[in-house]
């Protein structure tokens, strides 16, 4: 008998937990979910944050790297990468532009917002390095001191009471920053000190530049450390890829935990999460839709030449396998083979374009990443301003830069995102229940965006064939 495919795991281990959560949470069964479920999904995300930062920084250096020699990248280098850029720019653009239509977030009752609210509230309390990205002080107002009380109860570890009340109690200043002052955090004086902290934006610029230096240096020289490097990344690739074999119950265990624990006994609470699982969805998946069967087709036939139904039809198996297995790596012998047969592009076009894609350009990523982010802000009643969705556009596109082509790594680098405008990195064990399907579909938009890079550059470089 034929095993089942690990996405088809996935979505049963969501169904699963979606179900049991309706009924702990009609059957008031929330002690015993918390206590011997949602420990489960804890050890997860857990596991994930620990690969998060290491994940992060040899990806970038190895994607770098394999670009070889940076300073005599030819014409077709920069033009790759300079189409790879725009297009994940435009991607997570057009995610904003989506979420900030819908807005997916705001459709829910008011009441799981404030509590949602009071939650972010109580989590900068207990962090306050983090810069607020408001001035909205829930914890401050007497009329929702029910609330808190009820939320600082049903949040994991009564030991942050004391500081509940100490923030309460305690005046907050506002740290005067000069206009530069995002440009600055993303240097560093210490990566120890930032590799140890989480300091995303400082790891990715570390080693973007790390990468390109070694690439800089003779080849003699910098070839026991790529081995190191590239030994590295796969380490803690295949670290992740194990810890995937074990997402259907994972899955199981978030989506019970978090509905749970979001909904209590109050059904009403569980209706609101899944409407907020709904509208979430749908706009990450219309978005991903209209960035792979409208923008590419239209950009393709614009600087190519090429019809829409060429294109899409020459592409289909690889989008095919890139939902099937939700790896951009997976699927690339089938895309060079599409590339070459049904597009026309030359060999060499589709070796060179095609594997830089599979490492630094994640379209669907970027634009997932951006709806997800803003999303679960409006969750928590957070309105994120123009300036901090900007810093998701270009945090977002540094970060796909580091996601590893392998399923879920996406939700790894969601924290950089996350942490990047001061919101609580743990807020992807939210949506992770659903992830799984979206990632099937954000491959399809990262493999189709490497394909239509490739069949552009072929055409420029007088390398398509027109049969």
């Amino acid at each position: 008998m034929k095993k089942l495919g690990l996405h088809w795991q996935v979505i049963i281990g969501l169904i699963v937990g979606a179900v049991y959560a309706w009924f702990a949470v009609t059957n008031d069964w929330t002690k015993f979910t918390m206590d011997y479920i949602n420990p489960f999904g804890n050890i997860f995300i857990s596991l994930l944050k620990m690969i998060a930062v290491p994940l992060v920084l040899f990806s970038i250096i190895s994607g770098v790297i394999s670009l070889k020699d940076i300073t005599k990248l030819g014409r077709m280098g920069i033009k790759t990468l300079g189409l790879y850029l725009i297009t994940t720019l435009f991607a997570v653009t057009l995610g904003l532009v989506f979420v900030n239509l819908v807005k997916p977030g705001e459709h829910q009752d008011n009441s799981i917002r404030i509590e949602n609210r009071i939650a972010y509230e109580l989590w900068l309390a207990d962090n306050p390095q983090v810069q607020r990205v408001d001035d909205i002080r829930f914890l401050e107002d007497p009329k929702y001191s029910k609330q808190i009380a009820e939320v600082s109860a049903r949040m994991k570890g009564e030991k942050f009471n004391d500081w509940v009340t100490d923030k309460m109690d305690k005046k907050a200043g506002q740290s005067n920053k000069g206009p530069l002052s995002a440009l600055e955090d993303v240097f560093t004086s210490n990566i120890f000190q930032s590799l140890t902290d989480g300091k995303m934006l400082q790891i990715i610029f570390f080693g973007i530049f790390f990468g390109i230096m070694l690439s800089m240096i003779p080849e003699d020289k910098a070839k026991p450390l790529i081995g190191l490097v590239e030994g590295f990344n796969e380490v803690f690739v295949k670290m992740v890829m194990v810890i995937m074999k074990a997402m259907p119950f994972f899955v199981f265990a978030l989506m019970a935990g978090q509905i749970v624990k979001a909904a209590g006994s109050d059904p009403s609470k569980f209706a609101e999460l899944m409407k907020f699982y709904l509208w979430y969805g749908l706009v990450v998946v219309a978005g991903l839709l209209t960035m792979a069967f409208v923008v590419y087709p239209i950009i393709v036939r614009a600087l190519a030449g090429m019809g829409f139904k060429k294109f899409l039809g020459g592409i289909r198996d690889a989008q095919i396998t890139a939902f099937s297995t939700s790896s951009s790596v997976a699927t690339l012998p089938v895309t060079m083979d599409c590339l070459e047969k049904n597009i026309g592009a030359s060999k060499s076009t589709a070796s060179f374009v095609l594997p830089i894609g599979a490492t630094v350009n994640m379209d669907g990523t970027s634009l997932y990443q951006a709806v997800a982010v803003v999303a679960m802000a409006q969750f928590h009643m957070i309105d994120l301003s123009i300036a901090q969705q900007a810093i998701i556009v270009g945090t977002a596109t540094l970060a796909s830069i580091g996601a590893a082509a392998i399923p879920s790594a996406g939700l790894v680098l969601m924290m950089v995102v996350l942490e990047s405008v001061g919101l609580n990195p743990a807020w992807i064990a939210i949506i992770f229940p659903i992830d799984r399907i979206l990632d099937m579909c954000r491959t399809v938009v990262n493999v189709t965006g490497d394909a239509a890079v490739t069949t552009i550059i072929a055409k420029s470089e007088n390398e398509l064939s027109d049969e």
